[in-house]
């Protein structure tokens, strides 16, 4: 881990996935970055989730891509891989894939597609899912994003789920403070990980663990900062940069603009590529995010 002082908070880049010009996962991009990422003071990477694009991908394209940053050299034990799909066989075969990896850390969106499903299928379905990987060794962060997947974790949920599987944590990316620290508060054993660095601060006084974020792929200097020196003198200062940073950004769709930083910062164009539906940015708005993020420091 890459932590400096007592006591820090763990920093996460939910990592952007390059893609190359046939729109297939350009695996040696992928690695360098992973790299970068953790040399650039993020403690762990996370892997094939939202900001990834891992639903534009098949299970032997996600796979791929994190055996081919684990041959890269990549630690297994800085890796996060997201492995909940829809189809729970599909659930399974993922996490099972992690974990003959080496890699023991998944992150877990329920099945999606359904809506308004009761808290006894999402159980079920986790139990069904538990019930066929290979080891308990395994440990389960719950991706709570109710924006995207549409099917949130109820408290009650949690509480059951933490009981019976091994969840280790969560990630909380529902922009609902409040959520976070009910979490904190009622589940004391359960790493909480904020999904923007915005609340990145509070989160850590609150008790929290940390951040699993989309844009440390582009602030993890800071972001690292800030969680080894929370408790000192100028972790408001730095708090209200990375959160002037983060507004910014989310005034446009969040993987093209974080590609599109990327591709600037680095002057490669594969970083503008995307998979359908998702496009990149386009020349209008590529040139508004970079005019808002003259005032920011990243």
């Amino acid at each position: 881990m890459n932590r400096e002082a007592p006591n820090a908070g763990a920093v996460y880049a939910a990592s952007l996935t390059p893609l190359d010009e046939a729109l297939n996962i350009n695996h040696e991009r992928l690695s360098q970055h992973v790299r970068w990422l953790l040399a650039n003071g993020c403690d762990g990477v996370a892997l094939m989730g939202t900001t990834g694009e891992a639903n534009s991908f098949s299970v032997g394209e996600r796979k791929a891509a994190v055996e081919a940053v684990l041959d890269a050299g990549i630690a297994p034990d800085r890796l996060i891989v997201g492995t909940g799909c829809c189809a729970i066989p599909e659930t399974v075969e993922l996490t099972n894939h992690a974990l003959k990896c080496g890699v023991h850390d998944v992150l877990m969106l329920p099945p999606f597609y359904y809506k308004e499903v009761s808290d006894e299928g999402i159980f079920a379905a986790f139990d069904q899912v538990m019930q066929h990987v290979g080891s308990r060794l395994c440990r389960i962060y719950l991706y709570h994003f109710p924006h995207m997947s549409a099917v949130p974790f109820s408290d009650d949920l949690v509480g059951r789920l933490l009981e019976a599987f091994p969840v280790a944590g969560m990630k909380d990316s529902s922009g609902d403070y409040a959520h976070m620290v009910r979490m904190v508060r009622m589940f004391p054993k359960l790493k909480v990980f904020t999904g923007t660095e915005r609340y990145l601060l509070d989160v850590l006084k609150a008790g929290g663990a940390g951040c699993i974020t989309a844009t440390v792929n582009v602030t993890c200097r800071k972001a690292s900062r800030l969680a080894n020196a929370w408790h000192g003198a100028h972790a408001t200062a730095i708090q209200e940069e990375l959160t002037q940073v983060r507004t910014a950004i989310e005034q446009f769709p969040m993987i093209a603009a974080l590609k599109s930083i990327m591709g600037q910062q680095s002057g490669d164009e594969y970083w503008y590529n995307m998979r359908p539906p998702n496009v990149p940015l386009s020349a209008v708005q590529a040139a508004a995010l970079h005019t808002a993020l003259r005032t920011c420091t990243i």
